[in-house]
């Protein structure tokens, strides 16, 4: 009874997580790294604002439990993180929404993202517009649109150091 009582108590105090403070930045939509589509097929195709908020939860959730990407989001802000994901796709599919996020060159900074992650996000997201029974021609198009957006994420990796070909002239080994 009495764990009863303090489990009670302890579920009524637990207070939601926050977003944690950021330095000022100008907001503006330009920082979402895309223009928004034209027209409402799109915003319908994603089942407006409460599909918007389904496919960014569930890319989140599978992007957290997802072993090849989980580190990164150790350590982030992930109340932020699905605020402004969903601004931003809100955004871009023409619902009207503003972004006030970040610029994506300062919003993944010092992150090293690779190639691989940013794959594996991708997966991520086109599973979570399938559960949302997205058209795979509009999943395409939002793929489209935010393809560009990888050259500002993620950061390349210095090529490999090659060994210097020490060979002499005629083939012969020094």
């Amino acid at each position: 009874m009495i764990l009863t009582m303090t489990l009670a108590i302890l579920l009524q105090t637990t207070a939601p997580p926050v977003e944690e403070p950021v330095a000022p930045y100008v907001h503006h939509d330009a920082n979402a790294g895309a223009t928004p589509f034209r027209g409402p097929a799109l915003w319908h195709a994603f089942h407006r604002k409460p599909g918007i908020d389904r496919i960014v939860d569930g890319t989140i959730d599978r992007s957290i439990g997802d072993p090849r990407i989980t580190d990164i989001f150790k350590g982030q802000d992930v109340v932020r993180l699905r605020r402004t994901l969903k601004e931003q796709l809100c955004y871009i599919l023409g619902g009207g929404c503003a972004y006030s996020g970040r610029t994506m060159h300062d919003a993944h900074a010092n992150m090293g993202i690779q190639d691989a992650d940013m794959a594996a996000l991708v997966e991520n997201l086109q599973a979570a517009m399938r559960t949302e029974h997205v058209p795979f021609g509009a999943q395409n198009r939002l793929l489209a649109k935010l393809a560009p957006m990888r050259r500002t994420v993620v950061k390349q990796v210095a090529p490999v150091a090659t060994i210097p070909d020490t060979t002499l002239p005629g083939g012969a080994a020094p």
